[in-house]
């Protein structure tokens, strides 16, 4: 058989999709390396060879009948009518873009559905949505605050074990803060230099995603979340991520097991518990075990929270940056600028909530291996949500750099940063698991001690897309910090991070920081 134009990335997908094969055992059909099959689903333009096409051919002609009609069932699909309101770029991303195309190929797979089944899905949904509906529910879900969260989930999952708990603290005599991140004495106050002594998460061998079961239920509730995702513009890229598999962390030490997975697996499955529970909270229902389909399906006691191995724990780090600033005629004294944002409404998780920056996922970029650090995440999204570096926001860009953290490529503040050993200080200061996501959290600090630095590179610090806003405090502003802790619209993992960070400040920072005392206790 012969296609009229010849194969395509997206013809030879949709055949591997007939054929009901991985990325692996389609590569060696063909006799090709499975990174080329998985070149034809990032670039469904792209024309093979002439020898690959002959390739193509005879896997097709060798094909079972089947075969050819679920193929010519997936090329010859009429393209989908959108409603007005849509966005604008949905019908062509349903379609054509490799990171939906996967998403609907990873659904498929997961629920056991012929391929195919999980696009006309999802455009069905997309026909039927409204996306006025949809940013009227993002609104509402900003007003559920975090400390509403963070009792529900007390409520849902009763009393820990153990020696686990969720993360409280107290702010002085001033401010007291319960969260939903669960941890333990030992994962906490780690003074944790990042550096490569200290910092050794390792990587094993790949790890595939058949441990991820899908029912009726959340395989349905995955496509609705591919379909608003569409409809509002939410940024989704396939990227790999670290899913954790094992922790051993404990002073001065990160250490435990990550293997990987697809950010397409995350976003149809464990991403789907932040905005369960929050829309419920939203309407007025109060969480209960068995009220919540997701949460019951993938996450439904402590015991399932804790036990990391066996289900789906993806996550990141998240860090308190403060900046040494010399004394100023009108703010006074030396001091470390804190900063703080607002996120935006288009991130994947704990949208329109404050958190400290940077956040970002724990993911690799080129060096699978090396990033598995949690410092190499954590410089990756300084430079990308600090200091500009567009170009390793894979939201945005194709990564082609072999190495994009080479100091050729640094930006000018990350540069200066390390020219000199003493001008960056990034360190672990806690690590817990989020109920609200299921994710790892790993709570940083990153101190710019040389105060030399603001005055040179304070105009070039602005945040990406992520955020909405950005603020600014200081670290001899008791009283404006006390506010800040009992802001109800953190997010957890933001507000653990921030108190963690402060803890730690207060011991560093000498005549810089005028903190108060502040005690965690694990409830």
């Amino acid at each position: 058989m012969s296609l009229a134009n010849g194969w395509t990335g997206q013809t030879a997908s949709a055949l591997q999709a007939a054929l009901r094969l991985s990325h692996e055992a389609f590569a060696e059909l063909l006799g090709v390396s499975a990174r080329t099959v998985a070149a034809w689903h990032q670039k469904p333009d792209l024309r093979p060879k002439s020898e690959m096409q002959q390739l193509l051919d005879t896997a097709h002609d060798r094909a079972p009948v089947d075969v050819k009609t679920r193929f010519a069932t997936l090329i010859n699909e009429a393209p989908v009518n959108l409603p007005d309101g849509a966005a604008e770029d949905a019908e062509v991303r349903l379609s054509a873009d490799p990171n939906m195309v996967a998403a609907l190929d990873w659904l498929d797979h997961h629920a056991g559905w012929e391929p195919g089944t999980a696009r006309r899905n999802v455009a069905t949904r997309l026909a039927h949505l409204n996306v006025n509906a949809l940013h009227d529910r993002g609104v509402r879900r900003g007003r559920v605050d975090q400390r509403h969260v963070a009792q529900a989930l007390t409520d849902y999952y009763g009393t820990a074990t153990d020696g686990h708990g969720t993360y409280t603290a107290r702010f002085g005599t001033e401010a007291e803060a319960v969260t939903s991140v669960l941890t333990h004495p030992d994962w906490l106050d780690l003074d944790c230099p990042l550096v490569a002594t200290n910092d050794r998460l390792r990587l094993t061998g790949t790890t595939p995603d058949s441990d991820i079961p899908l029912d009726e239920t959340t395989a349905g509730l995955a496509a609705q979340r591919l379909a608003e995702m569409l409809a509002i513009g939410i940024r989704f890229v396939n990227m790999p991520l670290y899913r954790l598999l094992d922790i051993a962390v404990g002073k001065h030490t990160i250490g435990g097991a990550v293997g990987l997975t697809t950010f397409a697996g995350y976003a149809v499955t464990m991403d789907l518990l932040e905005g369960e529970l929050i829309d419920a909270l939203g309407n007025g229902t109060t969480p209960r075990p068995g009220s919540l389909p997701v949460r019951d399906h993938y996450m439904p006691t402590l015991p399932t929270v804790l036990d990391v191995n066996d289900r789906l724990c993806a996550g990141g780090t998240l860090a308190l940056t403060a900046i040494a600033r010399p004394a100023n005629s009108f703010r006074g004294g030396p001091d470390y600028l804190l900063l703080v944002q607002e996120r935006s409404g288009h991130v994947i998780n704990a949208a329109r909530r404050l958190a400290v920056i940077p956040k970002g996922f724990h993911q690799p970029l080129t060096d699978y291996r090396a990033d598995a650090q949690v410092g190499a995440t954590l410089r990756r999204e300084t430079e990308e949500e600090l200091f500009g570096r567009h170009d390793i926001d894979n939201t945005v860009n194709d990564q082609r750099h072999a190495d994009p953290m080479h100091p050729s490529l640094l930006s000018a503040p990350m540069r200066w940063l390390t020219e000199q050993p003493d001008r960056l200080r990034m360190e672990c200061t806690g690590f817990g698991l989020n109920l609200v996501s299921g994710n790892f959290e790993f709570a940083s600090l990153i101190v710019i001690e040389d105060e030399d630095f603001w005055p040179q590179f304070g105009g070039q610090v602005k945040t990406n897309w992520e955020a909405s806003n950005l603020r600014q405090y200081s670290s001899l502003d008791t009283e404006s910090l006390a506010d800040l802790v009992r802001d109800v619209a953190w997010s957890n993992e933001g507000l653990f991070a921030l108190l963690q960070g402060l803890r730690r400040l207060k011991q560093i920072g000498g005549s810089r920081v005028d903190l108060p005392t502040i005690d965690w206790e694990i409830r």
